[in-house]
């Protein structure tokens, strides 16, 4: 795992072996099968502006330890502040407190699958570290693209934001591993709103640029070298906003949908990426989140889509946002299929839940999102792969007699089987005689899972292939968040209902 770049020498410098001797060495002596240490320092920072005048900068720091064990056969958890070999000892000793007094209620023996032992640093894949850039330096930025926005004719606000995060952890067990690795991202956005005086009513549109695993070049790149066209996207918003207000209702049935990498990666997040994480499937998060129509039944036979379908869990890919070298677990990072030919074949697993499918190694998927919680089964790089030789955006839309475009992703409902959903956007344009022939106001599409991935007829080549995703996939009680990307090419969908959300509503 060769890098350009090393961890912070500032928490390099942390005492993070003398922690993990006296921790480790403490659970052992407690009779502990297993016992595992994270050190995690989280920057963040958050700028927001409205109307190109900055309204709020915040930087935040959270940093702590945390020793989890299993001793006979149940988990045990704690964690603190103090970076100190006494407190570390003192965490041990709590964790195995804590599966003593849990085991008496525990049904569910812990049975961790093997996994080599590594030792190494890992650093993600970006060029300018955010967090290095001047606060002057971004908030100018960001203000000028903000007044370049609000100049524009029918603009009347401009909500502007900005979120970075370095994640930095050190992790070691009991089995010899030591891992220490660093990861950058960024969330630019800016969104206009336009406002009817007559009536009162308002129109938005945001910037499709999705969240990344980059730095600063992100802001301030061309897309050649890591960066988004800003200016570009900014500069067609406006008109973009002005036909939005003017469009027609759309009018219920159904219709063929060409699908935007830029919508289409939510709908892969909560239909397949939440469905095919194991614990689910196996009835775990019934009590908050829900579980999975996927069941482990299933595996090898549920016909998840169309042949065409071919989705990817990776905890690899450059610039993704769930991409590490080691997960939280110890387990080096690795790609996986989860649907092949439209059948769904893997899950996504941690060390526990492995045991529980039959596989022989967890595919990495375990984290958690600071030391102060326990790691839990999280969502891979979930992503829907291109045809190599497929068609670009202009050609599936020109094979569509009559049908909508759909872009930038918007609202969204599903239930907790992760199988009946609708999900709306940010514009639909519509398709007649494969052409795009203006925009459509009050859509959402609906289906079921099954029904939706079958329908699918084209996916698009490399060319189409975005990587999109989110900051804030919740998860687990108590709750936590975390960082998950989603690639897939533009795709079209045939024969899908179409609701009208003013109707539907009501209105």
């Amino acid at each position: 795992m060769a890098q350009t770049r090393s961890v912070d020498e500032s928490f390099l410098a942390l005492p993070l072996s003398a922690l993990a001797d006296a921790a480790l060495t403490r659970a052992v002596d407690l009779g502990c099968e297993h016992a595992d240490l994270r050190v995690e320092r989280i920057r963040t920072q958050s700028v927001r502006l409205r109307d190109a005048r900055l309204e709020a900068l915040g930087d935040g720091e959270d940093l702590g330890l945390a020793v989890r064990v299993v001793h006979e056969g149940t988990w045990g958890f704690a964690a603190g502040v103090v970076l100190t070999a006494a407190e570390a000892v003192r965490l041990a000793e709590e964790a195995v407190a804590v599966a003593q007094v849990s085991a008496a209620m525990n049904t569910d023996r812990v049975e961790l699958a093997p996994e080599p032992v590594h030792d190494g640093q890992w650093v993600s894949a970006y060029d300018v570290d955010p967090f290095a850039v001047p606060d002057a330096e971004k908030t100018g930025l960001l203000t000028e693209l903000s007044e370049q926005l609000l100049a524009a004719d029918g603009v009347e606000h401009v909500q502007t934001s900005f979120m970075a995060v370095k994640e930095q952890k050190f992790y070691a067990d009991t089995a010899g591993t030591r891992t220490r690795q660093q990861r950058v991202r960024v969330h630019p956005e800016f969104t206009a709103l336009t406002v009817d005086r007559a009536t009162g009513t308002f129109e938005s549109m945001r910037t499709l640029a999705p969240p990344v695993g980059r730095g600063w070049e992100f802001l301030t790149g061309s897309a050649a070298d890591g960066g988004w066209d800003w200016r570009g996207e900014l500069a067609e918003i406006p008109e973009l906003l002005r036909e939005k207000v003017a469009a027609p209702s759309v009018e219920a049935g159904r219709y063929d949908l060409v699908v935007d990498p830029s919508n289409l990666w939510l709908t892969i997040h909560e239909s397949i990426g939440h469905a095919t994480e194991l614990d689910r499937a196996l009835g775990y998060e019934a009590a908050y989140a829900g579980t999975s129509f996927a069941t482990p039944d299933k595996l090898g036979t549920l016909q998840y889509g169309s042949p065409l379908m071919h989705v990817t869990g990776d905890r690899t890919a450059e610039h993704g946002l769930s991409t590490v070298g080691w997960d939280d677990e110890g387990v080096e990072a690795q790609q996986w299929d989860l649907v092949r030919d439209g059948v769904l074949v893997g899950y996504q697993v941690d060390r526990n839940t492995a045991s529980k499918s039959g596989s022989a190694r967890s595919n990495g998927c375990s984290f958690a999102d600071s030391a102060a919680h326990v790691p839990v089964q999280r969502m891979a790089n979930v992503s829907l792969q291109p045809t190599p030789d497929g068609p670009s955006t202009e050609e599936v839309i020109a094979g569509v007699e009559r049908g909508i475009y759909v872009v930038g992703d918007n609202s969204w409902s599903i239930d907790m089987q992760r199988y009946n959903f609708q999900f709306t956007g940010q514009r639909f344009h519509r398709i007649e005689g494969g052409r795009l022939t203006g925009q459509l106001r009050d859509v959402a599409y609906q289906a079921t899972t099954t029904d939706f991935w079958g329908s699918m007829t084209a996916v698009g080549g490399p060319q189409t292939y975005v990587l999109g995703g989110a900051f804030n996939c919740g998860k687990a009680q108590p709750g936590q968040v975390a960082p998950v990307s989603h690639g897939c090419p533009t795709a079209l969908f045939e024969g899908i209902s179409i609701l009208n959300t003013k109707q539907e509503g009501g209105r």
